[in-house]
């Protein structure tokens, strides 16, 4: 496999801090770390992203199907250098594979791949979820000083963006939670005005009321309350 000219670190690391969360999913953003991290770090001729939520790990994304194959016979054997990466949010490298004595049967999956040389930095995401970006090398010894410091900066930039994104992502939840709350507030406070008006009762009765037919009907409050609203817009019929 053939390397391509590498993109200048300070370039990458300027994208990623140009991506506006707004407009990008987390999935989006996974897939653009991976494809930045081949396209800048010296030596990497594929490119994976692992989540680890407690015990379950994942891909999250990659950029070939060698750096897929190989974080999942480290899954399916339960250790390898992207686990303890994102595990103990450490660099892991792996020199050559042919020689590995750390994880020697995974060791033994990646040199029948074709896979000689990987490099794993971890991800700290967030309190309850970390990661590992994995970059693999169909050559022995692809990782120098200089590509392990770009890979672990590189790393620390696309954390930091993970991090954003899954507060982002968790703020845009509660936002969402927030909203739905106050528009069923507001479709109860609407039921129950038109009770007090139909029934010349008060807010507490109207209430008790709407709970009422709730419980008989086993709809939700918001169901009736809604029900009742949209029955009082619609026009008498002559």
């Amino acid at each position: 496999m053939t390397h391509l000219e590498t993109m200048d670190p300070h370039q990458a690391f300027a994208e990623l801090g140009r991506i506006r969360l707004a407009d990008i999913d987390i999935d989006a953003l996974l897939n653009k770390i991976a494809q930045l991290a081949k396209s800048t770090i010296p030596g990497a001729d594929e490119v994976s992203v692992t989540l680890l939520h407690g015990d379950s790990p994942q891909t999250a994304a990659f950029t070939g199907e060698l750096a897929r194959a190989l974080d999942e016979k480290q899954y399916q054997r339960g250790y390898g250098p992207c686990l303890d990466a994102a595990d103990t949010t450490t660099t892991q490298l792996v020199p050559d594979t042919t020689s590995e004595q750390r994880w020697p049967d995974w060791a033994a999956d990646a040199e029948k791949a074709d896979a000689y040389s990987s490099l794993s930095i971890g991800l700290p995401v967030h309190e309850h979820v970390t990661g590992a970006l994995n970059i693999y090398a169909t050559v022995p010894d692809a990782f120098d000083d200089d590509a392990v410091a770009i890979a672990q900066t590189f790393a620390g930039f696309a954390a930091v963006g993970l991090a954003n994104a899954h507060l982002y992502e968790t703020q845009a939840t509660l936002a969402g939670h927030m909203q739905k709350a106050m528009d069923n507030r507001a479709v109860i406070e609407q039921a129950k005005g038109i009770i007090m008006g139909d029934r010349r009762c008060t807010a507490e009765q109207a209430f008790a009321i709407l709970a009422k037919l709730s419980q008989d009907s086993n709809r939700k409050l918001r169901d009736v309350a809604s029900a009742l609203v949209e029955n009082a817009h619609r026009p008498r019929q002559p």
